[in-house]
Order: C-alpha cells, then sequence, then structure tokens
C-alpha cells in the first residue's frame, strides 16, 4: 500500500524546492524580464521569415498564390513590441512560478507551471496583441511601415482596431503558454532527475524544441482563427470567432482550420529550441553575477 502511494504521487514531475527560502520577488522579476527580453528578440528576428510565410498561407482565401517577396515586412517594429512582450511575459511567469511551487503539493508542480504560463501569458497579451495586429497587417502587404499601420488602423478602426481578434488570441495563446511551459518543465525536472545533474544548453534546446512542436501543432486552428479575425481590418467580414470558424468550414473546408501547420510547427519548434536555449543561457549568466550569498540560495 505504501509503494503503490509512492507510484501515485509520481503521477506528474515533482520538484523538491529544499528547505522553505526567502522570495525574492524583484531579483526573479528582473532576471526574468531581462532573459525573456533577449530570448524573444533572438527567436524573432531568426525566424521572422517563417512567420511571414505562416500568416500569409493563413490569410489567402481560397485558391490564392502566396507571395514570397519582403519576408522581413514589419520586423523592425515588431521587435519593438516583441521586447517588451517577451520580458513582461518571462517576468510575471519566473516569480509566479517559484511562487506556486512553495504553495502546490509536489506531485503538482505540473499545475503550478500550467498556472504560472496562462497568467504570464495574459500579462505579455496587453502588448502582444496591437504587435501581433500590426506585424500581421505588414506582412500582408496592407501598410507601408509600423508608424502608418498604427496611425491608420487607430484612425480607420479606432483603438479597439489594435486589439482586433484579443479574443481568439487569448483563447489560442493563454492555452499554447500554459501547455508550452509546463511541456518543457515536466521533461526538465524529469530529465534532471534521471541524470541527476542539471541540463546543459543543448538538452535545454532540444527540450525546448519538442515542447513548442508539439504545442504549435495542437494550437494550429486557434491560430488561423486568430489570424484571419486580426488581417480582416474593417471589412468584418467576420462577426466572431464562432462565425469565423463556421465560415471557414462552409467555404474552404476543415482543413483549412491547419493551414500553414508545416511552417508553424517548424517555426515553433525551431522558435523553442533557441527560446528556451538562451533563456535558461541568459538565466544562468544572471545567476552567475549575483552576490555569493544568493547564489548559494538560487532557485531553478
Amino acid at each position: 500500500m505504501q509503494n503503490l502511494q509512492l507510484e501515485t504521487k509520481k503521477l506528474f514531475a515533482s520538484v523538491s524546492m529544499g528547505e522553505e527560502k526567502p522570495f525574492d520577488f524583484f531579483r526573479i522579476l528582473f532576471e526574468g524580464v531581462i532573459a525573456g527580453g533577449t530570448a524573444g528578440v533572438v527567436v524573432e528576428t531568426a525566424l521572422y521569415p517563417i512567420d511571414t510565410i505562416k500568416t500569409r498561407l493563413q490569410a489567402v482565401r481560397g485558391g490564392g498564390k502566396i507571395n514570397f517577396k519582403g519576408l522581413y515586412s514589419g520586423l523592425a517594429g515588431n521587435l519593438a513590441g516583441v521586447l517588451p512582450a517577451s520580458a513582461l511575459f518571462v517576468g510575471v511567469y519566473e516569480p509566479t512560478k517559484q511562487k506556486l511551487l512553495q504553495i502546490f503539493p509536489e506531485n503538482l508542480s505540473a499545475a503550478a507551471h500550467l498556472t504560472a504560463g496562462a497568467i504570464g501569458g495574459f500579462a505579455a497579451s496587453l502588448v502582444r496583441v496591437p504587435t501581433e495586429v500590426v506585424k500581421q497587417r505588414l506582412q500582408t502587404g496592407q501598410y507601408a511601415s509600423a508608424p502608418d499601420a498604427v496611425r491608420l488602423i487607430a484612425s480607420k478602426e479606432g483603438f479597439k482596431g489594435l486589439y482586433a481578434g484579443y479574443g481568439s488570441f487569448l483563447l489560442r495563446d493563454l492555452p499554447f503558454d500554459a501547455i508550452q511551459f509546463c511541456i518543457y518543465e515536466q521533461l526538465r525536472i524529469s530529465y534532471k532527475a534521471a541524470a541527476r545533474r542539471d541540463l546543459n544548453d543543448p538538452e535545454n534546446a532540444i527540450i525546448g524544441a519538442f515542447a513548442g512542436a508539439i504545442t504549435g501543432a495542437i494550437t494550429t486552428p486557434l491560430d488561423v482563427i486568430k489570424t484571419r479575425l486580426m488581417v480582416q481590418g474593417s471589412a468584418n467580414q467576420y462577426k466572431g470567432i464562432f462565425d469565423c470558424v463556421q465560415t471557414i468550414v462552409r467555404e474552404e473546408g476543415p482543413p483549412a482550420l491547419l493551414k500553414g501547420i508545416g511552417p508553424r510547427v517548424m517555426w515553433i519548434g525551431i522558435g523553442g529550441s533557441i527560446f528556451f536555449g538562451v533563456l535558461e543561457r541568459t538565466k544562468r549568466m544572471l545567476a552567475q553575477r549575483r552576490p555569493v550569498h544568493d547564489q548559494n540560495s538560487k532557485e531553478d
């Protein structure tokens, strides 16, 4: 009976927090902001062309052709939003995760990671959504520059135009962030327990790629819906999320909900590899720069 109870507790990977340690919110927040912003800029710059192709595949209706010119269109303006969004996400995720891991039982660490990922995603959405709207309008050739896009969207559609598709964005990104970070964290915990050592950069990158690719494939239909709602502009051809789904299925068939799945899985898989590799490397570098007494109390 004791053995059965032990096995039940191992249903999810657990992380031992050891002795109760002081919760340094501002240090964790600061390091999360720096690491998240760095990782976000690196991965966005490296994979922007793939994201552009994916967006154009999803935006085109029927049998329209894809334009492969200007694959870096809108990158500069997008980085201006990616940097604070990534910094805000990790800056919120890290202290939330650490606090929840202290509150939740060890065998429920997955719930802590899921919750922290969703909370981080919601916080970052306040910056992500306007950035995504402007980026996708530029990628589909509707505007020439980011400042023009912001000005014209606000004048034609009002401030709410910058948050077009906000509901579908949350519908896609909250589950995406929660699932991706949960898979990543749980795999890291299990791998570290088996290897009995810290992970190196290639191992973090491989785990990040796996977590990103799986999550990207699962959430592709949500991404298609979000893209259609965001790029429709003032035409308002879709009345909402459910109308968008019904219209796509009726006019283009169910397979249209998987448009761009190839580039999306490749983009997010490679992006997960780069993002988590850079994130963990930056966190480790920041930890090494702490005073000695802080390094001794370092938490993962």
